[in-house]
C-alpha cells in the first residue's frame, strides 16, 4: 500500500505544479451530492482493508476505500457498530451495486451519519484520527488511534464534511461501540406539530431513544438500549410495538432513503434547523427526522424565500439531490465563516486541485 501512497503524492504534487484538479472518489455511491466536481479521477478504491480492529478498545483503524459492507460485517462478528449509522445509499448511486461500493472514506468525506446520529453522535465525534495527503503532495498524519489524543487543533475532525477537498484521505481511526442489547420500534399516529413537540419532549428525559422518523402523520420511534430501560421506556411512551427486527426495515429504509417519500426525480432539499422549530408549513411533501432537526423537503420551491425561511429560525438548506446546481448547492456562508474557510483551503491545498467544484458555498 505504501507504494500506492507515493504515487497519488507524486501525482498530486505534479498536479499542483500546474493547477490541473483531481476528482477523488471510491465507489460513487454519492456522486449525486455537491457541485459538479472537474479534473481527472482518482480511484481510492485500490487503497483498502482493516488495518487494525481492537474490539475490547472500541477501535477501529481502516484505509478510506474499505467499503463499509465489508466493516459492517467484521464488526457484526464481535455485535460491535459505527454509532452514527452511515447511509449505504444502495439506490441512489452510479452503482450498480451502491450498496456494496460505500467506501467508509466517502462517508466520512461527505460528512454522512443515519437515524442514530441525534441521539449518539455524528460522523466527525467518532473520527479519532486520520492520514491524508494534502494538496502539496504531503502524508501527514493528525490525532491517533485512543479516545483522548488531540491537544489543540482537531484536523481529524476537520475531514468529516469537507468533501475531499482540503486532502486526501487514506487511513482513518474511530471508536466504536456495542450494537444495543434490545431494540424496539414504536408507531404513533399524530400531526406534524404534535410529532415536533413529543420528540423533543422524550428528548428531555431518560429515555433510550436512538431513531425518529416523521411523514404522512405517522410517527416511528426506535428504543435502543438495556433490556430493562427498553422495556420500561416502551410501557411508558405507549404507540404501536414492532418487535424482533419487524422494525429494522423502518430504519434501513430511512438510512438509506428507500422510503417512498425519497423517490422521484423532483429536487430534494436538507434542511437542518433546531430541533424545537414550529412546523415551517410548506406545501410539498416533508419527512422529518433527528427529533425535528433535520427536515427533508421534495419540491421546486422558491429557493430564496427558502433559504430566507430557514436561516430566519437559525436553520440551513442543503439541495441534497437532483434539482438546479446552479442555484447553489450549500446554502451561503456568513461572512464571518468565509476567511476561515478560505485560508484552511489556502493552507492544505493552496493550488486549488482537490474535488474543485465540489463545494460551492463560499
Amino acid at each position: 500500500m505504501q507504494a500506492f501512497i507515493s504515487d497519488l503524492s507524486e501525482r498530486i504534487k505534479a498536479h499542483a505544479a500546474n493547477k490541473q484538479p483531481l476528482a477523488i472518489h471510491g465507489g460513487n455511491s454519492k456522486a449525486f451530492y455537491g457541485g459538479a466536481v472537474q479534473g481527472t479521477a482518482v480511484d481510492m478504491r485500490p487503497y483498502c482493508g482493516i488495518i487494525e480492529y481492537e474490539a475490547r478498545e472500541l477501535v477501529l483503524t481502516v484505509r478510506a476505500g474499505t467499503t463499509l459492507a465489508e466493516i459492517e460485517a467484521v464488526m457484526g462478528a464481535e455485535n460491535q457498530m459505527l454509532p452514527f449509522e452511515p447511509p449505504h445509499f444502495s439506490s441512489l448511486g452510479e452503482s450498480n451495486n451502491a450498496s456494496e461500493c460505500a467506501t467508509i472514506g466517502g462517508t466520512v468525506a461527505a460528512g454522512f451519519s443515519g437515524p442514530r446520529r441525534a441521539y449518539t453522535g455524528a460522523v466527525r465525534d467518532f473520527v479519532l484520527g486520520s492520514r491524508i495527503i494534502n494538496g502539496k503532495g504531503e502524508d501527514l498524519n493528525f490525532g491517533g488511534r485512543v479516545i483522548k489524543n488531540v491537544a489543540g487543533y482537531d484536523v481529524s475532525r476537520l475531514m468529516a464534511g469537507a468533501m475531499g477537498t482540503l486532502g486526501v484521505l487514506l487511513d482513518l481511526s474511530f471508536k466504536v461501540l456495542p450494537k444495543p442489547a434490545a431494540e424496539v420500534t414504536l408507531r404513533f399516529d399524530m400531526d406534524e406539530a404534535t410529532a415536533i413537540q413529543r420528540m423533543n419532549q422524550w428528548a428531555g428525559q431518560p429515555l433510550p431513544l436512538s431513531a425518529t422518523c416523521w411523514h404522512e402523520n405517522i410517527l416511528w420511534v426506535r428504543l435502543s438500549g438495556a433490556g430493562a430501560g427498553v422495556r420500561a421506556a416502551r410501557e411508558k411512551m405507549g404507540g404501536e410495538c414492532l418487535e424482533n427486527g419487524s422494525g429494522s426495515g423502518v430504519w434501513i429504509d430511512c438510512r438509506d432513503q428507500k422510503q417512498t417519500f425519497f423517490q422521484g426525480n423532483e429536487p430534494l432539499w436538507r434542511l437542518s434547523v433546531p430541533a424545537t422549530t414550529s412546523p415551517l408549513n410548506f406545501t410539498t411533501p416533508q419527512l422529518i427526522e433527528w427529533g425535528g432537526a433535520l427536515r427533508w423537503l421534495r419540491g421546486t420551491p422558491d429557493v430564496g424565500a427558502l433559504r430566507s425561511r430557514v436561516e430566519a429560525v437559525g436553520g440551513h438548506v442543503t439541495l441534497f439531490r437532483g434539482g438546479d446546481k446552479s442555484v447553489g448547492v450549500f446554502h451561503r456562508l456568513q461572512p464571518a465563516l468565509v476567511p476561515i474557510h478560505r485560508n484552511l483551503k489556502a493552507a492544505f491545498d493552496p493550488a486549488n486541485i482537490l474535488n474543485r467544484g465540489r463545494l460551492d458555498n463560499f
